[in-house]
């Protein structure tokens, strides 16, 4: 790969004796022999707390619970990992002080793709199989969104706050039905956000689970209220070829930055594929198709001057990190083209 300006260039960890408990990076891991990309391509996993992801992310071996608090800034000095979906905050919502603890592990460069509570993006309450019971009064309350997750989020991440994602949970069959007022009720609670928060821009994005919605008439919505479509690879949604062509709609004058979360492999199911993946060591059924298209949007969107942001899941492939080397490697490639 020839050098390209403005290319990410951060030093691998240093290896050196851990003190005990701490969780340090891999020094030995593939992951950095990945081609430096340009500052403004950011990828990244879906959390970061795995043990499988020993020798790939961490050295040794580690618990889930101590990943979870104490791996993100062994993550974060792989230079390939400059970003990460913060999930955790779609089940429940989280205070500034802890946004603030998460800022504080990782380098200035470092960006979140920080998913909205379920309390604003679930059209009903759900037991613990995740069975629809009642409607949701909350549902797309501005008032509720702001106060419990755009203004903890950016008070608490400050510049480390990336797109802040509204996945709209599969919605029940009446509310799809009347597609044309459920667009009407996204752009009145998408208006209604914070439009900004001392300096801060927020990046609003809307995923789905309804590929019924998809449609030119959400794109135009999107775009008058300024909000990013979030491409979402996932078994309820359309391949990501029709979803690169809603983009295209949305952006015929190349404006607008690129959030994606590549969830699952095509043709799955999360809990099939998660099944068959653990413990996420390896690339188990890889995807160069999704890989070749996402390589081919990031570097379109970067020559257009846009930023990017993309994460990829576990059930992807079978291994987020493995995964993102492959794609920063087809990235690069593209490059050259």
């Amino acid at each position: 790969m020839s050098r390209q300006p403005g290319l990410f260039e951060q030093p691998p960890p240093t290896r050196r004796t851990p003190s005990p408990g701490e969780v340090q990076p891999s020094w030995d891991s593939p992951l950095l022999e990945a081609p430096p990309l340009p500052v403004n391509i950011r990828l990244g996993t879906s959390s970061w707390f795995f043990p499988g992801w020993r020798g790939l992310v961490y050295e040794g071996i580690h618990p889930q619970t101590a990943l979870s608090k104490k791996g993100l800034a062994a993550y974060a000095q792989i230079p390939l990992l400059r970003t990460v979906s913060l999930d955790r905050t779609f089940y429940a919502p989280i205070t500034t002080i802890e946004y603030a603890r998460y800022a504080a592990q990782v380098p200035d460069s470092f960006s979140f793709v920080v998913k909205a509570p379920a309390l604003v993006c679930d059209a009903v309450t759900r037991d613990e199989q995740g069975r629809g019971k009642v409607a949701n009064p909350h549902f797309l309350d501005p008032a509720i969104a702001a106060r419990e997750f755009v203004v903890p989020c950016l008070e608490g991440l400050e510049a480390k706050a990336g797109p802040l994602v509204f996945q709209v949970s599969p919605l029940p069959r009446g509310l799809v039905e009347e597609a044309a007022v459920l667009i009407e009720r996204l752009a009145t609670f998408f208006a209604a956000l914070p439009a900004e928060l001392g300096r801060q821009r927020p990046l609003y994005a809307l995923e789905l689970r309804n590929a019924e919605l998809l449609t030119p008439r959400l794109m135009r919505m999107l775009h008058e209220v300024g909000v990013r479509y979030c491409v979402g690879l996932h078994d309820r949604m359309p391949e990501v070829e029709r979803q690169e062509a809603a983009l295209r709609a949305l952006d015929g004058d190349a404006s607008g930055d690129l959030v994606v979360r590549w969830n699952l492999h095509r043709g799955f199911l999360y809990q099939a594929a998660k099944q068959r993946y653990e413990p996420f060591d390896r690339l188990v059924d890889e995807d160069p198709e999704t890989r070749r298209i996402l390589a081919r949007m990031a570097q379109a969107a970067f020559k257009a001057g846009r930023k990017v942001w993309i994460t990829a899941n576990n059930k992807a492939e079978g291994s987020a990190p493995l995964s993102l080397l492959k794609l920063a490697e087809e990235i690069a490639a593209a490059a050259q083209d």
